[in-house]
């Protein structure tokens, strides 16, 4: 479905565009910055899990976050209700800040930045079609392989409709579909349970997803990873060099290293990277940036939730720190200008700098040259949960699918083993950086401050010397 005017949901008779103008320029006059932002968001999500469709959720939601920024003080209130009493109410919260401090922010630069399709995926698939594709995975994945013993299918889509309202006269709408696939199986043999998943996403409609070819791979994926963790012998332990493979791997970048790259840490002065713009906080060749402007990705906004356009933002080139991904709020305080990494998971909650799409730049190295490399080690393929301190860096993080390496070659599957290390020092470890640079397949989720958005991450194949790695072995 595509609505002809999407500020239908938005508006109505309780306030109009014009209203909704008018308070806010009001209501923001005695601040240094801020925004009214108003959101219509639909979502679904279906399970099929033990033969049977065991959960379809469909839910819808409506309501405005209205913040006030003076100085490093802010205000926010939200309401599920669009009208302009309520607005007007929720003005009430800003009068406890403190004047204006006159130091405000340009508005947003205009743009027709459109990285995705206007179109619903809710609508575009019936619910019977939706429930029979759940069905047919769940059959197609049995039917690989007799030791397939349980097998989890789901399905999820949102469609948001936003827009931001200044006290400058900026106005900006963004309409963000998401649609998700994931498949987990598990696998039974000599009285042996081991899993293996995989998923995939965008933001684009449920007809990428639904292909053939499309839930095919991702059924053959989820089963070939439960077959492989089946024949895994102990995980070894101790300080190794690992191989990370390309794409989702990223992740330990994203974690480790993309939360201390934030403004907010770094202009309190809490991060690793605080300070030091300018000098070297990786090995060379190491290029890392985030970048919320390409097409159809997970990560990707075309307006930040600030109505700031999304852009790539080089946050380190050659090892050399550059800078870091800014909101409005940190951007005018640090004096520097806003990337389009202000974001919130819904009108709920105030923005603060995310990530979006953050990845390392590939090199020039041959992926099989790197393992040619290893004398003794672990290549990392795929990973599962992990715990990370924002500020220091320092990670722990589970391995789904790893393999030990001896003499440049790749040996057994591994279970238990888990990479323990500090983002910083990583960086410094790189000692080769494959050519063969990827994006994940569309699964990630980034969690800050009590907030989930979707984001996306992705690297070249890594050779990293000295890393931690804890085994059961």
């Amino acid at each position: 479905m595509t609505i002809s005017d999407p500020r239908t949901l938005l508006y109505g008779n309780s306030l109009t565009p014009d209203e909704a103008q008018r308070i806010t320029s009001d209501i923001l006059s005695r601040c240094d910055d801020g925004e009214l932002y108003l959101q219509h968001s639909a979502s679904e999500a279906f399970t099929f899990d033990d033969g049977r469709l065991k959960t379809a959720d469909y839910s819808r939601d409506s309501g405005f976050g209205l913040r006030g920024v003076s100085g490093e003080m802010t205000g926010f209130a939200h309401a599920n209700e669009i009208s302009a009493g309520a607005v007007r109410r929720a003005g009430e919260t800003l009068q406890l800040l403190d004047p204006a401090t006159g130091t405000t922010s340009p508005m947003p630069r205009r743009s027709n930045q459109r990285l995705y399709t206007d179109a619903s995926p809710l609508d575009a698939v019936s619910f019977a079609e939706k429930v029979a594709l759940l069905e047919r995975i769940d059959q197609a994945a049995r039917a690989r392989d007799p030791r397939v013993s349980q097998v989890t299918a789901s399905l999820a889509a949102s469609w948001s409709v936003v827009e931001i309202v200044r006290a400058d006269g900026f106005r900006a709408l963004d309409i963000r579909p998401l649609v998700r696939l994931n498949v987990s199986i598990v696998a039974e043999a000599n009285g042996r349970r081991e899993r293996g998943s995989y998923g995939s996403g965008g933001r684009y409609l449920y007809d990428r997803l639904l292909t053939e070819d499309s839930w095919n791979h991702a059924v053959d994926e989820a089963v070939r990873q439960a077959m492989v963790n089946l024949d895994s012998v102990d995980a070894p332990a101790g300080e190794m060099p690992v191989l990370l493979a390309p794409g989702w791997p990223g992740i330990i970048l994203h974690e480790a290293v993309g939360h201390g790259l934030e403004g907010d840490f770094n202009r309190k002065g809490t991060s690793a990277f605080s300070g030091r713009v300018g000098q070297r906080v990786a090995a060379p060749g190491v290029t890392i940036v985030d970048d919320g402007s390409i097409a159809d990705r997970r990560g990707s906004l075309s307006i930040d939730d600030e109505g700031t356009p999304t852009e790539e933002t080089v946050l380190i080139e050659d090892g050399i720190l550059k800078g870091y991904m800014q909101d409005r709020l940190n951007a005018r305080l640090m004096g520097v200008a806003p990337t389009g990494n202000g974001r919130r998971e819904s009108y709920q909650h105030a923005p603060m700098p995310r990530m979006t799409n953050t990845f390392m730049r590939g090199g020039k190295d041959d992926p099989a040259e790197l393992l040619s490399r290893m004398k003794k080690g672990i290549f990392a393929k795929s990973f599962g949960g992990g715990q990370v301190d924002i500020v220091s860096g320092r990670f722990t993080f589970s391995c789904t699918e790893a393999y030990l390496v001896e003499d440049g070659k790749i040996g057994a599957p591994i279970k238990g083993a888990t990479l323990i290390g500090d983002g910083p020092n990583v960086l410094t470890k790189v000692e080769g950086i494959g050519n063969d640079m990827s994006l994940d397949d569309g699964i990630g989720t980034c969690g800050k401050g009590g907030q989930s958005v979707p984001a996306g991450v992705g690297q070249p194949t890594l050779l990293v010397g000295g890393l931690t790695v804890g085994g059961t072995a």
